[in-house]
């Protein structure tokens, strides 16, 4: 039932999206802003810095419309029972120097040992992410991201961050690109019951909600090693402005490989480090993926 709520929000918010975005007469920039890798990154972790991985172009390309889904699963029965899924969705809208980005992901397991124990769920978290990119003179570009989490097992009913911000491109080439970005985070912490609870019977006294403010640094490099196959890595440090013990850091890396017209096979990794997380609540989350990934536009 969580799955079929998740879809039928993609449709909506993809639906909403291909309105057009009005285009205005700028100076041209730098090609690798402008268009879609040719294999394309599957990350399923989008509120992140992950969703900054950039778009490489063709020579001529100005405007671009992209969208692009991804699906993973396993099941297993007999000795051990299990069911993991994860799915992801991606849409990009670029009309001159205006960029609409959009992100969506969900990511789902359950889990049984015993033959006479039924699944219970090991993962469950939800994402989405909006971006706008305004593409200024040179390689400079100023924007501003929202995204919003749903993560039973960080503790999280919702987690919203609000991200504007710089990025400057150090290399700017269509096979290769490195790039900086920096800015102000704003994060809104809604947390669960249970959250709550844990932490109380461990003797942590815990609000409903919590606000942190932040410095955000971010460094990316994306390569295209051949028409086929890509790689990218992304690195965040956020600093938090009211305590230095709220310190973040994150790291993603896909290796993409395409296996035909539209389709490709994705490996990602992502590292989540809160140095202050919730009582009770792991410091580090890592997620390793596999994804079949079909580029609709």
């Amino acid at each position: 039932m969580k799955l079929n709520r998740y879809l039928c929000m993609l449709s909506v918010l993809m639906a909403a999206l291909t309105r057009s975005i009005p285009s205005h007469a700028e100076e041209p920039e730098p090609e690798s802003l402008l268009e879609g890798n040719k294999a394309t990154e599957g990350n399923t972790d989008v509120a992140s810095s992950g969703f900054e991985l950039p778009y490489h172009a063709k020579p001529d390309a100005k405007d671009a419309t992209e969208f692009v889904i991804s699906a993973g699963g396993l099941a297993s029965a007999g000795n051990s029972r299990s069911l993991a899924v994860t799915s992801a969705g991606r849409f990009r809208l670029r009309r001159g120097s205006d960029q609409l980005g959009a992100g969506i992901a969900a990511n789902y397991a359950e889990s049984a040992i015993d033959k006479g124990q039924g699944l219970q769920t090991t993962v469950e978290n939800f994402q989405g992410k909006l971006r706008y990119d305004r593409f200024l003179a040179g390689s400079f570009a100023a924007f501003a991201a929202l995204s919003a989490r749903h993560d039973r097992f960080q503790g999280l009913d919702l987690r919203i961050n609000l991200d504007p911000g710089f990025s400057y491109y150090l290399i700017d080439q269509a096979e290769q690109q490195m790039w900086l970005e920096a800015g102000y985070d704003f994060q809104h912490d809604v947390r669960s019951a249970d959250a709550i609870t844990n932490a109380y019977a461990s003797g942590w006294s815990l609000g409903k909600t919590n606000d942190r403010h932040s410095l955000r640094a971010f460094v990316g490099y994306a390569s295209e090693l051949s028409d086929s196959v890509s790689v990218a890595t992304g690195l965040e440090y956020l600093q938090g402005l009211d305590s230095a013990a709220n310190s973040r850091l994150n790291w993603d890396g896909a290796l993409n490989s395409a296996i035909g017209k539209g389709f490709s096979i994705a490996t990602a990794v992502s590292v989540r480090y809160d140095h202050n997380p919730i009582p009770t609540i792991e410091k580090t989350d890592v997620v390793t993926s596999i994804s079949l990934v079909y580029h609709l536009l």
